[in-house]
């Protein structure tokens, strides 16, 4: 008997060594099964790692490493800018900066208000109330109306139509957020929200082809870790307009389409603003106090694109190994600080009168400065690579003096990136003195 269970044993082995050769496992499955299996899991994870969402507490910032290069996939996807002071909103605006506030610390106005230009705002998703939400901003901060026959908003999906897609409350901040500030710095300006389909990068370019060819300005706070082969995608930018694009929100490095040598980087700043009052008053008259790096702005030399004629001279071969710096400009950014805004989609379970920051605040808020321009000077600002505005302003105005605020102080997070005397990779040319810009230096 013993030697019958000896032989048994064998057998039961021998089978197992050649199941497994033939690669089933132990529930019948093949191993090419398990192993498509696995690759699914591994790529799924990937996907949900890459739908990166905003921090929202300006107390607490995420860290990540020093990624210099990622493989953007058709499928990777696109993440929103901004970073919200405060985890509920309130019923009624509280604080954070007002439109009064901004447009004295930066010098705007003049009688200016961005009339007879388009700024398209590109985003993902649908922001199911942005139109009521406009008009609540409006009214608070005594902007024109909607409601009041502005005919000065309009949203479109990916294609120009009116058939939007899923609304997603993350990405409805973002869109209140760039419209309701590209509408309170260039209160005559057209604003077009172009919403992409998903946050799929390939989608969200879809929309920018949309925006581009339907605006004279147009305001992306939307990117990600730079990829190989990047370079291939820049003819989406390579536009006859302005095109702003926001800097990142998690330090350095370089982020794209931020990188892409055809648009603005614009990186963020924690602003000083003197004499401000509460309510978004500026009572006895508001003054700019100065500006350091903020630490969570994205900048730095980018890993993939060359170095553009324009900065030739201005990011040296120490600081930029010949490639593309970012940012180009800077404008207030600080999370715990934060530009007031409103919003009424539910978004964790709060709705109402946010603070928020982030680079996404100053995407929006350039592209509203160059409506201005092109008022002042009835022409579109050029896009060509060969006549940069704000780099042949920065030369033409002596290094930057009396057109830009030169930005010194502070840095976004590594050695190569503190802000400096000139051009530097935390706040690039420095923050727009907006007389001289309306003036054209």
């Amino acid at each position: 008997m013993r030697f019958w269970r000896l032989l048994a044993v064998f057998w039961m082995v021998a089978a197992t060594l050649l199941t497994t050769a033939a690669g089933v496992d132990a529930h019948g499955r093949s191993g090419a099964s398990t192993t498509a299996r696995s690759s699914t899991a591994r790529s799924s994870t990937r996907r949900s790692i890459s739908r990166a969402k905003p921090r929202y507490l300006s107390s607490r910032r995420t860290t990540r490493p020093h990624v210099t290069s990622r493989r953007w996939s058709k499928g990777g996807r696109v993440r929103p800018m901004y970073r919200l002071v405060r985890r509920r909103a309130t019923t009624s605006y509280q604080s954070g900066f007002s439109p009064q506030q901004v447009q004295s610390a930066y010098s705007l106005g003049g009688g200016l208000d961005g009339s007879g230009i388009t700024i398209a705002i590109v985003t993902a998703y649908d922001d199911p109330t942005a139109a009521r939400d406009f008009d609540v901003f409006s009214t608070q901060f005594g902007l024109p109306t909607i409601a009041g026959g502005c005919g000065c908003f309009t949203k479109v999906n990916q294609t120009g139509g009116t058939t939007y897609p899923r609304a997603d409350a993350t990405w409805a901040l973002e869109a209140s957020l760039d419209i309701e500030w590209a509408h309170a710095l260039a209160p005559g300006a057209r604003i077009l929200l172009v919403e992409g389909n998903s946050d799929d990068f390939s989608v969200i370019v879809r929309a920018e082809d949309y925006a581009t060819s339907h605006a004279q300005v147009v305001s992306n706070s939307w990117g990600e870790a730079e990829f190989s082969g990047e370079s291939a995608y820049d003819y989406h930018f390579n536009k006859p307009v302005a095109i702003t694009v926001a800097a990142g929100d998690t330090g350095t490095p370089a982020e794209y389409p931020s990188a892409s040598p055809y648009v603005i980087s614009v990186g963020g700043t924690t602003l000083t603003l003197q004499g401000a009052s509460s309510g978004g008053s500026c009572d006895g008259g508001c003054f700019y106090g100065g500006e350091r790096a903020w630490s969570g702005s994205g900048g730095g030399a980018s890993a993939y694109e060359r170095q553009p004629a324009y900065q030739s001279g201005l990011c040296s071969a120490s600081m930029c190994h010949g490639k593309r710096g970012t940012p180009d400009v800077a404008w207030l950014g600080d999370t715990s600080q934060g530009v007031a805004i409103y919003d009424s989609t539910k978004y964790a379970g709060s709705a109402g009168w946010w603070d928020a920051g982030g680079t996404s605040v100053g995407a929006p808020s350039i592209a509203a400065l160059i409506a201005l321009i092109d008022q002042a000077f009835g022409k579109q600002v050029s896009n060509r690579l060969d006549s940069r505005f704000f780099y042949s302003l920065y030369r033409a105005s002596g290094s930057g003096g009396g057109a830009f605020h030169d930005i010194t102080a502070g840095s976004n997070g590594k050695k190569c990136c503190a802000a400096a005397q000139g051009y530097d990779l935390a706040s690039g040319l420095g923050s727009p003195i907006g007389t001289a810009w309306l003036n054209g230096g």
